[in-house]
């Protein structure tokens, strides 16, 4: 590129940015930089990291040592290999998942990755986006797990595949069943269209928010029946027990 090139685009990227500032993606009020938060969203944001439980990574408020694990996995300890969130759910978590959803805003899928980037761990091998049913991805027209997916594998530099896993069977939504009914909704509802891509291998499973595990559960069992080698659950927000949903 030339120099006068270079100045052109420096000059057509500042009067953009001039016109056209970057928001804050929980409030839009206007920030530095894209996908940054304003002080009061990112003070409503709450951060997950250690401690926390060894086999589901829900974080603990004292250290109990690198191998504890919580009640919830020593009565029934999970398939996956952890749940590893950038953000407890919350007001503001919430904001930017139904925005992305429901609301159209895809550029926000770029904004969770940036945060979930700190949190994934070393040896994913493929990232996996949960997958909707056919008819609820022509009502909606996308995906918001595959924009995160791709928007991770860009930071991370690790392919993602959106057609390996597939929705099967259409499947109600689980909001307002109880911990049976869900996994009993989306047993079996999951399917693996060509092994070869996920065997022998560690794959990141990628979705917005985890909220009581039936669909990740699912997915993961899906996944190793099909030789994965592990599974890890990486997601924006997840729910903690002590949020309202």
């Amino acid at each position: 590129m030339s120099a006068m090139a270079m100045i052109v685009k420096r000059w057509a990227g500042a009067t953009v940015a001039l016109a056209l500032p970057p928001r804050c993606p929980g409030c839009a009020t206007p920030v530095e930089e894209d996908h940054r938060f304003c002080a009061d969203c990112w003070s409503g944001l709450r951060l997950i990291g250690p401690p926390w439980c060894a086999g589901c990574n829900r974080p603990f408020a004292h250290d109990r040592g690198p191998d504890a694990r919580c009640a919830a996995c020593i009565a029934a300890p999970p398939r996956h290999a952890g749940v590893r969130a950038a953000v407890g759910y919350g007001p503001v978590a919430r904001a930017l998942a139904l925005r992305l959803k429901y609301g159209g805003r895809i550029g926000i899928a770029a904004t969770m990755a940036t945060r979930m980037t700190a949190v994934v761990p070393a040896g994913i091998d493929l990232l996996v986006p949960v997958p909707l049913h056919r008819w609820r991805l022509w009502t909606r027209g996308y995906n918001q797990a595959a924009l995160i997916a791709a928007a991770l594998a860009a930071r991370i530099d690790v392919p993602h595949d959106p057609m390996t896993l597939v929705r099967r069977r259409a499947t109600p939504a689980l909001r307002d069943l109880g911990p049976r009914e869900r996994a009993r909704t989306v047993a079996g509802a999951f399917a693996v269209t060509e092994t070869a891509r996920v065997a022998d291998r560690t794959i990141g499973l990628v979705d917005d928010v985890y909220t009581s595990g039936a669909t990740s559960e699912a997915c993961t069992r899906t996944l190793l029946a099909a030789g994965a080698r592990s599974v890890v659950v990486l997601c924006w927000a997840r729910v903690l027990p002590d949020t309202d949903v």
